[in-house]
């Protein structure tokens, strides 16, 4: 894991962080106000976004990350290289439910998933992956 300034990563990061930052706009969250983008890039270089949705039923609220993996997966996408996440306030993590799906989704693509992490005031970039974040992570290697 580092940390890096903003202004100092390459064009695919900022353009992922861009479109991190462009659907976090559309996040539902009426009852935490913590508004939450992300954003995927398949290794053929698309990418996918999501924002979080809550509901008064908290245990069905899905986070922006979920969301980007579910709209990924609907459209046929499975396979990934990197993953930005913004929130409103300070440099946010995905959460264990998130790593968990992110874990997966890199053990069926044979290869680890880059994790940027931005600070709402974009001062601050966290580089990671999702095996740094969830070591050990659960789960059986399946066919593509």
């Amino acid at each position: 894991m580092k940390t890096v300034n903003c202004d100092s990563l390459g064009k695919s990061h900022k353009k992922l962080i861009a479109a991190a930052e462009a659907v976090m706009k559309t996040s539902y969250s009426p009852y935490s106000g913590f508004a939450v983008g992300a954003a995927l890039m398949t290794l053929r270089g698309r990418i996918v976004t999501g924002s979080n949705v809550e509901n008064a039923a908290y245990g069905l609220t899905i986070c922006a990350e979920r969301a980007a993996l579910v709209r990924a997966n609907a459209m046929g996408e499975r396979v990934f290289s990197s993953l930005a996440v913004v929130a409103g306030f300070g440099v946010t993590s995905p959460c264990g439910a998130c790593r968990q799906m992110l874990h997966e989704s890199a053990q069926n693509a044979g290869h680890d998933i880059e994790v940027i992490l931005l600070s709402a005031d974009r001062k601050t970039v966290v580089l990671t992956s999702i095996s740094e974040l969830l070591p050990l992570g659960f789960g059986g290697k399946m066919k593509k």
